[in-house]
């Protein structure tokens, strides 16, 4: 939150530069804390994974004119209702969100790094382009009949792409 407030509290020069700072920031820590709701107990690369999928989320919805149902940036794909379980109030770990910090937690340091390295470009994609996940334990009705791409840890990846 102090970064946040530095940024905020500039001495008006540079005003678009510090919009921008402040929104990437958001991004990130939007991004980080989506990484080690979903999945810190599956390390690095499934932490990187469920980045690709939101990264991709946002690559579908670019490609077809910057409007898609999932929402158009990192922060509005992260946050929309029912995709990502750990932004449902009703989650467990929804709670948890609010108050992790880098300090407090090995794994959410972890998820920012991942999250500065997808936010700057630079983060490969382990999941082929995929779009959707879910873990191995479950079966969703909208993965029936569809082709995994991967499977990364306890996750497996999709893409669907409707419409």
């Amino acid at each position: 939150m102090k970064k946040f407030l530095r940024l905020l509290t500039g001495n008006g020069e540079g005003e678009k530069d510090t919009a921008s700072a402040f929104y990437e920031e958001l991004t990130i820590d939007v991004l980080a804390r989506t990484l080690w709701g979903e999945a810190r107990g599956e390390g690095n690369a499934g932490m990187e994974a469920v980045a690709n999928v939101i990264l991709n989320r946002v690559k579908v919805a670019r490609d077809r004119g910057g409007h898609y149902w999932w929402g158009n940036n990192i922060i509005s794909v992260c946050q929309k209702p029912y995709q990502f379980s750990c932004w449902n109030r009703s989650d467990p770990n929804y709670r948890k969100l609010q108050s992790i910090s880098e300090k407090s937690d090995l794994y959410y340091a972890t998820a920012v790094r991942i999250a500065r390295r997808a936010v700057a470009g630079v983060l490969a994609d382990s999941t082929n382009g995929a779009t959707h996940y879910h873990a191995k334990t479950i079966a969703p009705a909208w993965a029936q009949g569809q082709s995994p791409n991967v499977q990364i840890g306890n996750h497996i990846f999709y893409t669907i792409l409707e419409g």
